[in-house]
């Protein structure tokens, strides 16, 4: 039987998004989309699915785990497309989150040539960043990086 004509098969959502059909299956039994089923078994997905997929495509390259994204898709209509404001929602939520992340990822580019506050006291700088390993007080790992403040100097 032919798909209707918001209807797609997988074979054609596959060709539209570039994903494996085990990918699209995975992304389904992930609740990401829900295609609907003829009498015979066969997958039906909307066209609105190839919008949906390419955004799970373009969030896990932005680093954004499956959970995060499952919750970002629940906020649009399921059995309809997607319209530009349902989109711009979702965009301004992320968009914060980008923006922390960029900053995180940029204070810790800036910090990398200095102390990290590892304790590893082998480098010159760090008898003058963390004498004594005074960052190993505040717990372990590199703490400079994960925020916390060397002692003023």
């Amino acid at each position: 039987m032919a798909p209707r004509a918001h209807e797609i098969t997988i074979g054609a959502l596959a060709r539209r998004t570039g994903l494996a059909h085990s990918a699209i299956r995975y992304y389904e039994d992930e609740g990401l989309v829900h295609p609907e089923r003829t009498a015979a078994g066969q997958r039906r997905f909307l066209r609105s699915d190839i919008r949906r997929l390419s955004f799970v495509m373009i969030a896990q390259k932005l680093g954004f785990p499956l959970a995060r994204i499952r919750t970002l898709l629940e906020a649009l209509p399921d059995r309809r497309t997607p319209n530009a404001r349902d989109w711009g929602r979702i965009s301004t939520e992320i968009r914060g989150e980008l923006d922390a992340r960029i900053a995180e990822l940029t204070a810790l580019r800036d910090k990398l040539d200095g102390c990290i506050g590892c304790g590893c006291l082998s480098l010159g700088k760090c008898a003058l960043y963390n004498p004594d390993d005074t960052a190993a007080t505040k717990g372990t790992g590199p703490r400079y990086l994960m925020g916390d403040k060397p002692p003023a100097r």
